[in-house]
């Protein structure tokens, strides 16, 4: 059988499901300092964000419903502050911030429609 295990990978992004793509591009730059690097259609169905070594996609999409499990994970320098900054923007935090077992402190938001970010922070 023939892989690629051998094979230099490049970035991987999630991409996210929006209604509104203003609004989540409004909601990723307030909270966390997300940058529009590229979008594109007339009106813009799709846009990448970017921040220092994070990438995420939105994907403009009539109907959308998100999923009800974790959609990305998120690492972060100070997963207090990234709470406090969620909170302040209104979001709604799905698990509450605490010290895992596996080395992270960590918790879990939904965006404005649903999509759900594991946040965590090395210990």
């Amino acid at each position: 059988m023939n892989n690629a295990t051998g094979q230099k990978l490049g970035r991987i992004a999630a991409t996210l499901g929006v209604t509104d793509i203003d609004r989540s591009y409004q909601v990723f730059h307030s909270v966390f300092g997300f940058e529009k690097v590229f979008e594109n259609g007339d009106p813009v169905g799709f846009m990448i964000l970017k921040k220092d070594d994070a990438e995420l996609h939105l994907s403009l999409q009539k109907g959308y419903r998100a999923p009800a499990f974790n959609q990305a994970h998120m690492l972060v320098g100070d997963a207090d502050a990234a709470l406090r900054a969620c909170e302040r923007h209104g979001l709604r935090i799905i698990r509450h911030i605490q010290d895992k077992d596996y080395g992270l402190r960590a918790f879990v938001f939904a965006d404005p429609d649903g999509n759900r970010i594991d946040v965590g922070q090395i210990i």
